[in-house]
């Protein structure tokens, strides 16, 4: 499960750099990767303990049971973690509304506290591709 955590934890990585690309021209996709970030990441996680997920909302229900209930991430992780699905649901689906630039950036700086605690409780050879 390493190459599977690595390959991941790389996505989380490049997801949320692509984010902080598109806020001003596309919000909506900023929030959405963004999300994806944080997603990427936690996915990554598990996937390093030989766990894996089918559906996001088992996703986040391990964040919350598995990381921060389980005390190897603070509460905010948790709550990052579900205000970024939330919106992630705006981006993708929630036509007429929008996501604001201001409320992108907002989700960059949550997706980038999910993968920063998550960077500190991952195995060294995940984080640092060896």
């Amino acid at each position: 499960m390493t190459e599977e955590a690595k390959d991941l934890w790389q996505r989380a990585i490049r997801t949320l750099a692509t984010a902080v690309k598109l806020v001003p021209d596309d919000p909506d996709s900023a929030a959405s990767r963004a999300y994806y970030a944080a997603f990427h990441a936690v996915s990554a996680c598990f996937a390093a303990e030989g766990r894996s997920f089918s559906k996001h909302s088992a996703v986040e229900a391990a964040v919350h049971r598995d990381l921060v209930n389980a005390g190897r991430c603070p509460e905010e992780v948790g709550i990052a973690f579900s205000a970024l699905s939330k919106l992630r649901s705006t981006a993708d689906y929630g036509s007429p509304t929008h996501v604001t630039p201001d409320e992108a950036s907002d989700a960059i700086s949550k997706a980038g506290c999910v993968v920063n605690a998550i960077r500190a409780i991952m195995p060294a050879d995940v984080v640092n591709g060896t």
